[in-house]
């Protein structure tokens, strides 16, 4: 393909509305552009990424028995309200009525659809189990849309679905589907980990993310390329070290998730599912007299230990939530923070938010700040971080404004319905494995599995006869796959920062891109320097010729611009490999660079191919 013909709109500078590196490359060379707050148009050379990588995942959804269809993306409310999420799915819901007033949607996911299929079609368990998967734009009305492609209202997902007779056969796919993702981001070049994940609003039982880590700013061995005029980072001036490390912290660290792994073990997990050892002490320690004090303007936990001189740990938080309709106390000790994923998921409710101040006041007669567990009625649900069960002699709040009681004790002095881990996890804890402490990364969810039982099938009706005649809910899975923002997974894991040295000894250095050559839009990019040499295009043109006999995928810049254009916007569209036919383009010779490392070499023409098949192995 020659580069004239292709639409490639780079730009000089970074745009000013980008936050993340990932967003602010793929704006300035030229493969995406916005066409609406968090909605864009995928340009030649990302719309190639794209479906390299779609190819991808085709192969390997193929080698576990899944077959693509292609479900509409407008869709009837009618499915949504059978399965209930209509009303619950909330404001990021696409609602739109057509010209006769019936209820639609875009959908931001397919569940209901795919239900509404097979219910239609497959009566009996002999048809099971079905695995199909689609790729489209899905459609969500994010208030923030930020970020380029990690948050956007518009946005290119697979999503798979499995049904099945039995929960045994789901397992078996659940896995399937589990080795699958780790073949397609492995073949991505994606550094990722498989994590323990919350179902969240797909309603779904068991459940792993896939997580793309994002690197951090410290290593710069990670981030540099240094040209062939350097050997060694160490001999990069320091001035000129502190702008670069001032350049990367210049951009957010991009990541929705926090993720929390052991640095001795496989254990890992989204930080809302996070656990850590939890053992139970076995020292025996002396009840004291519940004594009540007076703490005026003394709310917080915090303000509590530095009045009453006690230590946080000694305390206890009292959270009050309500959870569909109903109240529930939450105590933690006071050095932690609730995760209101683990709280959500133990209630097993659709809603769960912070109680309002006039709700705590009916139950405790007291405000926020001044609440404990102390004298509550029989009829209050009091759930309790398990750590809360260990700890003897606590500060709590009396239910009176301006007083706390000290040593109050469990058992003793109030009671708890149920001890589970709803705790935040801490980084240096130990992982629930014992097999190492706690580390934290962030990371960019770009898969999904959930295991989603009858959660659809029940609510709309999908069954099949079994065996014995008996009709049964069919039991599904669901498996996504984020496509576009793989795009921004990638850049930010494979953004380089070109350091050279001038003539003059001078540094300088500017951002590039360098795709994983399995996800690179094109092998090679060959530039003709001068394109008035016709010695030099000559050669370019049978390059080109070449090196596509040979298999690979070739862009020629063959526009009349300065070589310093055509470097920077090589340097900008990320190619593995850039060939330049220069000036021994008479004896053959053009100058090959790896993007990878930076290396240069100068090959024969007459040996090109076989170099680089050297090279790609």
């Amino acid at each position: 393909m020659k580069q004239s013909k292709m639409l490639i709109p780079t730009l000089r500078e970074m745009p000013s509305d980008a936050q993340v590196i990932s967003h602010a490359l793929l704006v300035r060379a030229g493969y995406v552009r916005q066409v609406s707050a968090g909605i864009y148009a995928y340009l030649p050379l990302a719309n190639r990424v794209l479906e390299k990588f779609k190819n991808i995942m085709r192969e390997e959804f193929e080698a576990i028995g899944a077959v693509e269809l292609l479900a509409p993306a407008l869709l009837t409310a009618d499915l949504w309200k059978e399965s209930g999420r209509y009303e619950t799915y909330g404001a990021d819901l696409y609602k739109l009525k057509n010209r006769d007033a019936s209820d639609f949607i875009l959908g931001p996911t397919h569940e209901e659809t795919m239900t509404a299929l097979v219910r239609n079609e497959i009566t009996s368990y002999k048809k099971l189990p079905l695995n199909i998967y689609q790729i489209q734009p899905k459609y969500r009305d994010e208030k923030r849309p930020r970020y380029g492609l990690l948050r956007g209202r518009e946005f290119i997902m697979k999503d798979g679905y499995s049904f099945h007779a039995n929960y045994d056969s789901l397992d078996e796919t659940y896995q399937d589907y589990k080795h699958a993702y780790e073949k397609i981001f492995t073949r991505a070049g994606l550094d990722f980990k498989g994590i323990i994940g919350d179902g969240g609003a797909m309603g779904g039982k068991d459940s792993q993310e896939f997580m793309a880590i994002t690197p951090d700013r410290t290593d710069l061995s990670q981030w540099l390329i240094l040209d062939k005029s350097i050997a060694d980072i160490s001999e990069i001036p320091d001035f000129v070290i502190k702008d670069i490390k001032q350049e990367l912290s210049n951009w957010l660290i991009a990541g929705e998730d926090t993720i929390a792994y052991s640095d001795g073990s496989d254990y890992a997990a989204n930080l809302e599912m996070a656990s850590t050892e939890f053992v139970k002490p076995t020292a025996y320690i002396e009840q004291l007299e519940l004594t009540k004090v007076a703490t005026p303007d003394v709310k917080t936990i915090e303000e509590v230990s530095a009045f009453l001189d006690v230590p946080t740990e000694q305390t206890i938080k009292t959270l009050v939530y309500n959870a569909d309709g109903e109240i529930v106390v939450v105590l933690l000790r006071g050095d932690d923070e609730l995760n209101e994923v683990k709280l959500t998921n133990h209630l097993g409710a659709d809603f769960v938010e912070p109680a309002t101040e006039d709700e705590t006041i009916k139950v405790f007669g007291a405000t926020f700040g001044s609440l404990g567990p102390v004298g509550l009625p029989e009829n209050v649900k009091i759930i309790a971080d398990r750590v809360v069960e260990t700890i003897v002699n606590v500060t709590v709040g009396a239910n009176e404004d301006g007083f706390h009681y000290q040593n109050a004790n469990l058992e003793r002095d109030f009671k708890v319905a149920e001890f589970v881990d709803l705790r935040t996890a801490k980084e240096g804890e130990l992982a629930p494995d014992g097999g190492g402490h706690l580390k934290f990364a962030r990371g960019i969810e770009i898969g999904h599995i959930f295991k989603l039982g009858t959660r659809y099938s029940e609510s709309m009706g999908a069954n099949v006869l079994d065996e014995n005649g008996k009709a049964k809910p069919i039991i599904m899975g669901s498996y996504g796959i984020g496509v576009s923002r793989m795009l921004s997974a990638i850049l930010e894991q494979f953004a380089r920062i070109n350091v050279e040295k001038t003539f003059k000894g001078d540094y300088k250095f500017s951002w590039s891109m360098n795709f994983p050559k399995d996800l690179a839009p094109y092998d090679v990019h060959v530039i003709p320097v001068n394109v008035k040499d016709e010695t030099a295009v000559a050669l370019s043109a049978e390059i080109v010729e070449t090196l596509t006999k040979s298999g690979l995928q070739v862009l020629e810049d063959d526009r009349a611009e300065r070589v310093g254009v055509k470097f920077a916007d090589s340097d900008l569209i990320g190619l593995p490999v850039r060939v330049t036919v220069g000036k021994k383009a008479a004896d053959r010779i053009v100058e090959v660079k790896i993007r990878a490392t930076g290396d240069t070499l100068e090959v024969n023409v007459d040996d090109l191919a076989e170099t680089l098949a050297i090279l790609n192995q």
